[in-house]
């Protein structure tokens, strides 16, 4: 079983390590238009608003003040500082505890510890990637980055019941690299009306069958 909350904790420091001493002004090839100074702000961005979330269990973001961005040559400290308070507020609460998530299924302390493990380790690649200090990802924890990418990021777990779906007769396979895990889906139109907006919807996606 991964432990996210070391896992976040191991890369974010990467991500601090390699990011301290290298050219604020460097490209991010896997970010187009961003630069390293760029990367290191967006995931203090990040880790800031959600430890916010979590230290106080907010079911609103709106009431986050915006943070500001310092100059290139502080980014480092505050980086750390929002790595620290994000860690410690998830561990300081219980896995189920209830806070916002822009995700349905994802109302949870568990799924925030999940998802922003993976959101460190991507960003750990491409600090990696734009210092030219590549490492591999454990597999393990690639394999359920992928999952989470289908499941949460692209949304193809559950439909909601207001909603159907009709098979077009197309399919796919998705298989790590190594055969440790694999995923099936199935591809076809997402129909229906939503009993909370009023929206109707009816667009081209896919559905997972197995894993």
């Amino acid at each position: 079983m991964i432990d996210y909350l070391s896992t976040l904790q191991r890369e974010s420091n990467r991500i601090a390590v390699l990011t301290r001493e290298a050219d604020r002004n460097a490209p991010v090839p896997t970010c187009p238009e961003w630069t390293v100074a760029d990367l290191i702000w967006h995931v203090t961005e990040v880790q800031y608003f959600w430890a916010t979330v979590v230290e106080s269990l907010l079911q609103d973001p709106e009431t986050i003040p915006q943070l500001v961005r310092p100059e290139d040559r502080d980014l480092s400290e505050l980086f750390a500082q929002q790595s620290v308070r994000l860690h410690d507020a998830l561990e300081r609460r219980n896995a189920e505890d209830s806070c916002w998530s822009w995700h349905d299924d994802g109302r949870s302390v568990g799924w925030v510890r999940r998802r922003q493990a993976h959101e460190a380790l991507i960003h750990r690649v491409d600090a990696e990637i734009a210092t030219n200090s590549r490492t591999p990802v454990e597999r393990d924890l690639g394999a359920d980055g992928v999952d989470e990418i289908l499941r949460v990021n692209i949304d193809l777990g559950k439909l909601p019941e207001w909603a159907a779906f009709h098979k077009d007769g197309t399919s796919a396979r998705v298989e790590t690299s190594d055969g440790l895990a694999a995923w099936s889906m199935n591809f076809g139109r997402f129909v229906g009306s939503s009993p909370v907006s009023g929206n109707d919807y009816d667009f081209v996606t896919a559905e997972l069958t197995s894993t």
